[in-house]
């Protein structure tokens, strides 16, 4: 009996040493923030950004990475799954929306739980639930708004809120959430594991709101709590990731998705962090992120985490369509040097902050122009951890290792990377070269003095082709005078698009 006590006791302890070794994973994933936003991405940019600065002089900042899509829900499933959104979906989840993942997906969530990793989503999911579980029977919407903007909206007794709402994180392998769901969806209450922390009660109205300093907010009707406040979810959030952290052991690692639910419209900077920035409330809005961002790297050097944690900053697309106005007022143009903004095929829609910062293996400070893409955390970190991803699992996925470890490549990484955000348009980027297969990558209007400004006329032919090298805000239309590149590119999209998976372990 005593020898299998202490057979048992070697190896709890050989499984508590085994996994000691691996690292940490932190993500930190804003929310519309452009590669413009970030201080250490623009010389010129009107927003201080000094904790992401700060990380990104401790790792490696991507001056080429990508978000999956130009909208959020599919950008958010395409880094959790290491594929791309558009092999099962293109637009949003929308209020009380089914999940997006089935059963058998893969996720990040679930490979580090098969490792032995305590794993955690704070923030924003945007991906779906199974609210039909805990919806009551023949209770009717109501009818809000008035003209073209009355909209239908379940009522707070639509639903059981004491039933667990099934189908969310917990179901795509974190052991914890907390959350808002979406900042601007209903229903507005806070969301910790499976239940509801507080019943709502009454129908969402902004009018109960503190002022909104900038833009509109966009808050779509429905049941809200009492007393509501959006203004302290982003601080609320925060503070739970950092108790989750002080919670974590160092003979167990962990995984932390730490979706921020700024600087996403409702812009609402709270009070402290007004006019710190030169950019108007949204600026502020991007400095209280950046502060949010430094509580939760605190708490990693706090724990003692810091020097075995792998820190991933980026974001699920480009800024949205206030930008316009931001760079008239106030000179700060959020999407940098590329052209375009959220939802766009433009670079500016896609094209987002990425930092990796990885203790031991990437150098502080190093800076990469490879071009890579959210997708591509999973097999990185597969990689690390020891877990073999088979020929179905995260499909478009590469190992950025040569990347991280400072090698000099002869060719790029990827063969090709596929950006879309609307079925109505597809790109793919190889090597310097960028064709958009469609007569415009932009799906929201841009105003006629930024064109001007910006040289910026109509194409007349079927498709877009650039280089990307040459011309990076995507001025001079190749496509008629490259037919054979064109030809090239179309046919490795349509192979993409038919099912062929990007990466090499999915061929």
């Amino acid at each position: 009996m005593m020898k299998k006590s202490i057979l048992y006791a070697v190896l709890a302890c050989a499984c508590a040493t085994f996994a000691a070794d691996k690292p940490n994973v932190l993500i930190l994933y804003a929310d519309d923030m452009g590669f413009g936003d970030l201080g250490a991405n623009n010389p010129d940019s009107k927003i201080p950004t000094p904790n992401l600065d700060q990380l990104a002089s401790e790792g490696m900042r991507f001056t080429d990475g990508h978000s999956s899509s130009g909208i959020c829900t599919p950008s958010r499933f395409a880094l959790l799954t290491g594929q791309h959104h558009w092999r099962r979906f293109h637009g949003i989840v929308n209020a009380f929306g089914e999940s997006v993942f089935e059963p058998d997906d893969f996720t990040l969530a679930k490979m580090f739980k098969s490792k032995g990793y305590s794993t955690a989503a704070v923030g924003k999911w945007h991906l779906g639930w199974d609210w039909n579980a805990s919806k009551r029977e023949n209770v009717p919407s109501e009818t809000v708004g008035e003209g073209k903007k009355k909209k239908k909206a379940f009522k707070p007794e639509a639903f059981d809120w004491s039933k667990p709402v099934t189908g969310g994180p917990l179901d795509q392998g974190f052991d914890y959430y907390f959350g808002d769901g979406t900042i601007n969806f209903p229903p507005y209450c806070f969301i910790e594991n499976d239940r509801v922390v507080e019943a709502p009660s009454v129908m969402m109205d902004t009018k109960l709101f503190k002022k909104i300093p900038e833009g509109s907010w966009e808050f779509r009707p429905g049941p809200m709590v009492d007393g509501w406040d959006p203004y302290q979810v982003l601080p609320s959030l925060a503070d739970k990731a950092v108790a989750w952290i002080g919670k974590q052991k160092k003979d167990q690692p962990f995984f932390l998705y730490f979706a921020f639910p700024s600087p996403h419209a409702p812009i609402i900077p709270n009070d402290e962090y007004r006019g710190k920035s030169e950019a108007g409330p949204y600026g502020d809005f991007v400095f209280e992120t950046d502060a949010m961002a430094g509580k939760i790297l605190q708490a990693l050097e706090q724990g003692g985490f810091s020097d075995n944690t792998i820190v991933v900053f980026t974001a699920d697309n480009g800024p949205e369509k206030y930008a316009y106005e931001r760079l008239q007022k106030y000179g700060h143009w959020s999407s940098g040097k590329q052209r375009g903004l959220k939802r766009d095929v433009w670079e500016g829609g896609h094209r987002v902050p990425f930092v990796i910062k990885w203790p031991g293996r990437v150098q502080g400070g190093s800076t990469s122009s490879e071009t890579v893409s959210q997708v591509d955390l999973a097999a990185t970190l597969a990689a690390e951890i020891g877990y073999d991803l088979t020929a179905k699992e995260a499909i478009d996925s590469y190992d950025l290792a040569p990347v991280l470890d400072g090698k000099e490549l002869k060719q790029p990484l990827r063969e090709a990377t596929v950006q879309n955000t609307y079925d109505s348009a597809f790109a793919l980027r190889k090597g310097d070269w960028m064709l958009i297969d469609a007569k415009s990558g932009e799906h929201s209007k841009s105003p006629g003095w930024f064109n001007e400004a910006r040289g910026y006329g109509k194409d007349g032919t079927p498709g877009l082709l650039y280089n990307l090298a040459k011309d990076p805000a995507q001025h001079e239309n190749l496509y008629a005078s490259h037919p054979e590149k064109v030809a090239q590119m179309k046919a490795l999209l349509e192979r993409y698009k038919g099912g062929e998976g990007c990466a090499p372990h999915a061929k």
